[in-house]
């Protein structure tokens, strides 16, 4: 069984792999919101597209922010399903509520960049913070952010949040999309303290800017042209000189992005080839979709694939053994994953499925190019590197 083994040593190391890497750090109950007399104005900008499902929720967490200077501004980027109305609704007449309603989107912007622009604009905070639609703020987000980003002397923070998986096709896809973030960023330390641009990462659930930063920087209008605003922000601070900051957060923020396969599909065809590419230095920059197409074909359908072959008497030593250990190795590696984000292990069982949706998914990415299609609006993507 030795050969066999060592053909299955990569699935075999997963544990020990992510032991090592997978660090939550910095974290952001390590801070502590500054007393309130210290407390600086923060301006919460919220674009929003047709979130009526989700701006509700949305404004109430930020209302029941613990922070005691804060402004929310929700833009309305040209809805159509009353996420305007939802938003005044939940704000309930609370003086630190703003609804506007956005202008239309000119020429060569992307919709959410803009929308972001123009809450921008109407903001009377020394801090910017950015939040999506589908986040769920815990109190204590606000303050605790504003004690990180001045301890650590950062322009920019970005928090990750806990991932709310809340149906099947959210379990068994969205799962493959933590991994790959995982396996390019298993460590928020190791992000902040690179020198790369390249490594750089903002998540666009929820960023907090120093206004000076941001207007030095040119903000969103800089990054207008991208699909993956929160990421080109974040390098584009790091290039000249304001440094970004990225904080574990899952304590105190939440998003649910997407309710249902279509939604998924569409949503990560959007931006995952033009994204990845971002995130590897210009020689590799054109491979990178297909790497991670590879990366997943290998870890996650491979062993399956295999072992069918075996069953079809088309494949035997030791290649058939090597997929037995390797699929048994990567199940009980997805069942411990579930379970520590409070699944149902048996989910891992569905691994193959999940990895062949979001095959699909990076070559529609792929083949999609620079053209974007979302919430009823096309774009032409600017690739990176042209910009």
């Amino acid at each position: 069984m030795t050969l066999p083994l060592l053909l299955a040593l990569p699935w075999l190391l997963l544990p020990v792999l992510a032991a090592a890497f997978v660090r939550r750090r910095p974290a952001l109950e390590h801070w502590s919101a500054p007393p309130d007399a210290e407390a600086p104005r923060v301006s919460v900008i919220v674009p929003a597209r047709n979130e009526a499902l989700n701006i509700g929720q949305c404004v109430r967490a930020l209302r029941a922010s613990a922070h005691p200077r804060l402004e929310i501004i929700v833009v309305d980027d040209g809805s159509t399903d009353g996420t305007g109305d939802a938003a005044r609704a939940a704000a309930e007449g609370d003086p630190r509520v703003r609804v506007l309603s956005g202008e239309p989107l000119p020429a060569g912007w992307f919709g959410k960049a803009w929308a972001c622009e123009q809450g921008v604009r109407a903001a009377r905070g020394e801090l910017l913070a950015f939040a999506d639609a589908d986040v769920a703020a815990h109190p204590e987000l606000v303050g605790r952010t504003v004690a990180a980003l001045a301890e650590r002397g950062a322009a920019l923070l970005s928090a990750i949040p806990r991932q709310v998986l809340g149906g099947f096709w959210e379990r068994v896809v969205m799962a493959q999309v933590g991994m790959l973030f995982l396996a390019r960023y298993p460590d928020p330390e190791r992000v902040n303290r690179s020198a790369g641009t390249r490594d750089k990462i903002a998540l666009g659930g929820y960023i907090l800017v120093r206004r000076d930063a941001y207007d030095a920087t040119g903000g969103h209008r800089a990054v207008r042209h991208e699909v993956a605003e929160d990421m080109a922000l974040a390098q584009r601070f790091h290039a000249l000189g304001h440094p970004p900051l990225l904080v574990a957060a899952e304590r105190f923020l939440s998003v649910r992005m997407y309710r249902s396969l279509a939604e998924i599909v569409d949503g990560w065809s959007k931006n995952l080839a033009l994204s990845s590419r971002r995130t590897a230095p210009g020689p590799l920059a054109a491979v990178v979709p297909w790497l991670l197409l590879a990366g997943v074909f290998f870890f996650w359908l491979l062993p399956p694939l295999v072992l069918v072959r075996g069953a079809l008497g088309m494949a035997g030593w030791p290649w058939v053994p090597a997929a037995a250990v390797a699929q048994a190795a990567g199940t009980a590696f997805w069942a411990a994953m579930y379970r520590r984000d409070g699944h149902n292990p048996a989910y891992a069982l569905l691994v193959p499925v999940g990895a062949l949706v979001m095959c699909g998914i990076v070559l529609r990415s792929v083949a999609r190019g620079g053209r974007v299609r979302w919430k009823g609006r096309e774009y032409a993507a600017m690739e990176p590197g042209t910009g």
